[in-house]
């Protein structure tokens, strides 16, 4: 069994894979994450190797009881990879983005893929049909957003996510909503639309913490995913011990 534990920008998520199989998953805070994954090994014994994704602080007294019991492996720009990274400044790429890109090459083997991960930042992330990532886009969250046209303005209010009635908004309030979330659906429709007039065969995959609020409201074709980075990090993990 393998311990999958994503550590993100605002959250942790954990998961328990007997080989490809998902048994288990969830979501808390860093603050937790010490008594969750004593709570997993006393509820999955049989765990035997562990990946860990982190764009945030690493705990390592973790690190370090981790090791003592499971085969562990960080993520990282030296991890091997089941995708030939094309990426010009490929130490630069978020473990993040690295785990979504690799469940894209498993989940849709010999096909162009386009992950869209809505989550703190938008990343939008190219596969090609030949396993090979020639990279793609980051641009601002929905929260982000928000928070900017409170932050950035003197008289704009920090609002709660809310889907829009109308596109013109009528108030301060509308007008904010229809901009930050009509804003980022007209966004992510354009993209897709880019890449399809090139890849006409093109698979697009969204997934993030907003997945489910986007993707009722978009045009797109798309497929909602919440467990793709997991699922892409156990493949990282299960390539790393079969090589």
């Amino acid at each position: 069994m393998n311990l999958i534990i994503d550590i993100g920008n605002t959250a942790v998520k954990l998961a328990v894979f007997k080989e490809s199989k998902l048994l288990f998953s969830v979501r808390d805070t860093v603050v937790n994450l010490e008594k969750k994954i004593h709570e997993i090994f006393l509820e999955y014994p049989k765990i035997k190797n562990s990946i860990i994704a982190s764009v945030g602080n690493l705990p390592p007294n973790i690190v370090n009881w981790l090791k003592d019991k499971v085969n562990i492996i960080i993520l990282n720009n030296e991890t091997k990879l089941p995708f030939k990274n094309q990426y010009k400044t490929p130490k630069t790429l978020g473990v993040d983005r690295i785990g979504l890109i690799s469940a894209a090459v498993e989940k849709y083997p010999n096909k162009n893929v386009l992950i869209i991960d809505a989550g703190s930042c938008i990343t939008y992330d190219f596969v090609t049909d030949k396993a090979e990532y020639l990279g793609g886009a980051i641009s601002p969250g929905l929260r982000m957003r928000y928070k900017a046209l409170n932050t950035f303005t003197a008289g704009l209010p920090l609002l709660e996510t809310k889907i829009p009635q109308y596109f013109v908004g009528n108030s301060t309030e509308s007008s904010m909503h229809s901009g930050v979330v009509c804003g980022i659906l007209n966004e992510i429709d354009g993209f897709v639309k880019e890449y399809q007039n090139k890849y006409s065969d093109l698979t697009v995959i969204l997934t993030g913490g907003d997945a489910n609020f986007l993707s009722k409201q978009l045009k797109s074709s798309i497929f909602a995913n919440s467990n793709f980075l997991l699922q892409g990090l156990n493949y990282i993990l299960r390539f790393n011990l079969i090589e």
